[in-house]
């Protein structure tokens, strides 16, 4: 897979701004069939970063149903935790 398709966009929340604060691991949506090297050389060559694990987190797509019958489904999500080297960081917003 080409390194363009694998990181969809940046997961920012609560709980990722404090895990790149102490932990220093940043999280991303990935493409679904990214595996962890792929993910891990990408975030390495996009970001001038040293990567040391890639945890992946996958929801599988969940069936809408009204009145007992299936109407449609939610989409699933593939998200990886990336965590870098010791002194190595991605700033999203930068800026004053």
């Amino acid at each position: 897979m080409e390194n363009a398709y694998v990181l969809l966009k940046p997961l920012l929340t609560e709980k990722t701004t404090l895990l790149k604060d102490t932990a220093q691991q940043v999280a991303f949506y990935v493409h679904p069939d990214a595996n962890k090297l792929e993910i891990g050389r990408t975030v390495e060559k996009a970001f001038d970063v040293k990567v040391t694990a890639v945890n992946v987190v996958r929801r599988v797509p969940l069936r809408r149903k009204r009145q007992g019958r299936v109407v449609g489904k939610k989409p699933g999500w593939k998200k990886a935790y990336v965590t870098l080297q010791q002194g190595d960081k991605i700033e999203f917003f930068e800026g004053a």
